[in-house]
């Protein structure tokens, strides 16, 4: 069973979509979340290793339905550039703190839908490793979307859902 936490389908889903880029420590990284006119979100900007940056992302509040509390995965559906993305997640509305991440590259030019299994986020902290039991669906806060590749340049992923499910 899935259980939708963003559609792309209406430019007022990407209206809750802020963007934090390593700017917040002097890089020069620039992102955003669009819509397209297509009928999907758009994560783009350029990554900057200028000034020790190196990473662009975009985040957004996020509650799991009652009915996805006990949901075993984050579902989405995406359409990449060839390049390594992070999805995040988050168990409060603050602004700095954990997150958990779970990396993936799907295959540019293609619509998928990559599955991430909450069992493997990651716990971190400014990029770094960080001590936190794991995540469950119904503790899901924020959501974000993050490229931290470590190549300058122009990225795109397109997304057409987040949804939690099996």
């Amino acid at each position: 069973m899935k259980q939708p936490l963003y559609r792309f389908d209406s430019p007022a889903a990407v209206a809750p979509w802020h963007a934090i880029d390593d700017r917040v420590m002097g890089g020069v990284s620039a992102s955003r979340m669009l819509h397209d006119a297509a009928g999907h979100g758009v994560f783009t900007g350029e990554v900057s290793l200028d000034n020790n940056g190196g990473f662009a992302s975009v985040r957004a509040p996020a509650e799991a339905p009652e009915a996805a509390a006990n949901a075993r995965a984050c579902l989405l559906e995406v359409r990449g550039d060839g390049r390594r993305y992070k999805f995040n997640l988050r168990t409060d509305t603050d602004f700095d703190g954990v997150t958990h991440q779970a990396a993936f590259q799907p295959p540019a030019g293609e619509w998928v839908v990559i599955r991430l299994p909450l069992e493997g986020f990651a716990a971190t902290w400014r990029g770094r490793p960080a001590s936190a039991g794991p995540i469950s669906a119904a503790q899901i806060r924020q959501v974000g979307l993050l490229i931290a590749d470590r190549q300058a340049g122009p990225f795109r992923l397109d997304v057409r859902e987040i949804a939690l499910g099996d």
